[in-house]
């Protein structure tokens, strides 16, 4: 009797009953599901009431208390175990992207930047820094040493918004 007492139960959802185990299974079986469940709750995909919570089997995606929570853009800055830099989009292969296509872009890119380090070698410095995947202060510690004068990280987010727009208008005249 005394076992009975100290015994625990498992919920099994998709049977919908209780099944008496021992504690060393109670905590086994539960301990992933807490573990889960908790990650959940901390990213804002889990609100379920506190009465509720035995019946969580930590299969977020059919429970009826799930919510949206912190979701990812595609756009998201990310970082890989190398600490490179990336964004998911990166990740996907445009289907409808051809060689010829990509090779015609590589070189208005190239003739662009030609043009550019010959009217704005600084301008031209701030685009090689952007495809290095320079962070913003990077940038303008940079230009700071290499052209001197007072770079601080909002000029060289400014000036990098204006080489940016100067391409895009070229771009826009060629094509």
């Amino acid at each position: 009797m005394k076992n009975q007492v100290n015994q625990r139960k498992i919920y099994i959802r998709s049977t919908k009953q209780w099944v008496p185990v021992t504690e060393e299974i109670y905590s086994e079986y539960y301990r992933p599901i807490w573990r889960l469940q908790k990650e959940a709750q901390k990213n804002g995909q889990c609100v379920c009431p506190k009465s509720k919570l035995w019946i969580c089997d930590s299969d977020c995606a059919t429970c009826e208390y799930r919510a949206a929570g912190n979701t990812i853009s595609l756009d998201a800055p990310m970082e890989n175990a190398d600490g490179d830099g990336f964004s998911l989009i990166d990740t996907i292969v445009d289907p409808t992207g051809n060689f010829s296509d990509i090779l015609v872009d590589r070189l208005l890119l190239e003739q662009l930047l030609d043009e550019l380090s010959e009217r704005d070698p600084e301008g031209n410095r701030i685009c090689e820094l952007i495809m290095e995947g320079s962070s913003k202060t990077e940038i303008a510690d940079t230009l700071r040493r290499e052209f001197g004068g007072d770079w601080y990280k909002s000029k060289a987010v400014y000036r990098e918004k204006q080489v940016l727009d100067q391409l895009r208008k070229r771009i826009l005249g060629l094509k």
